[in-house]
Order: C-alpha cells, then structure tokens, then sequence
C-alpha cells in the first residue's frame, strides 16, 4: 500500500497499582476519565481522551482508568457513574464532572491549570 494510516494515540491507562507513580506525584495537571467497557458515553468519550492526550502531552497529564479492572481506585473517589472525569491539579482533586463534557470545554479547563500554574 501506499498510504499508511497514522497510529492511533492512545492515553495512558492509569491502575491502582500505578496511580501514585503517575497521578499522585504528577508535576502537570491532570484529567482523568473513568470509564467502563460497554458503556455507550464512555464510548463517545474515548476518542475525546485520547485526542486530548495527543494534544496536551507534557503540558498535562491525561489519563483513562477503567473502573471495572481498578476498585481501589473505585472506592477511594467514590465512582457511581460513568463516565466520570476529574481534573487534578498539585494533587488535589479541583473538579469532577459526570456524563459527557464537550472536548472544548474540556481543554479550556485544562488550559486554565496550565496557566494557573505557571503563575505560581
């Protein structure tokens, strides 16, 4: 063939076993999104993550944790629903949002903890 598709972006799956290495110690806001297989929004959300990973990388962290494989993570912030997402900043817990964000209102919030950080 002559044309190759580009690889597909993927973003980092974050785990119970992994989360204080990449989540807990991050220097680089975070967004997480809790998602499960099989789940419709999740589904829609996906590619979302992913293009915002691509787009955000070193800038900020932005991750995916699957809720059926990670109950730790689970429990500790308290998951009913997904897809949940949660913006992390200096390792605190700043926002939380169920069902489906636009990408743009997502970045924009992402944006705003870039800058906010810089500033300190």
């Amino acid at each position: 063939m002559f044309w190759k598709k580009k690889p597909k972006y993927q973003a980092i799956q974050v785990t119970d076993a992994n989360f204080n290495e990449l989540v807990a110690q991050s220097k680089v806001p975070v967004l997480l999104d809790f998602y499960g297989n099989g789940c419709g929004p999740c589904n829609v959300l996906s590619p979302i993550i992913d293009e915002l990973a691509e787009e955000f990388e070193g800038r900020a962290l932005v991750a995916k944790i699957n809720t059926g494989s990670n109950p730790g993570l689970n429990q500790y912030f308290k998951i009913k629903s997904v897809p949940t997402l949660m913006f992390l900043d200096k390792g605190m817990l700043m926002e939380r949002f169920q069902g489906l964000v636009p990408k743009p209102n997502l970045a924009e919030i992402l944006e705003e903890y870039i800058d906010g950080g810089e500033q300190a």
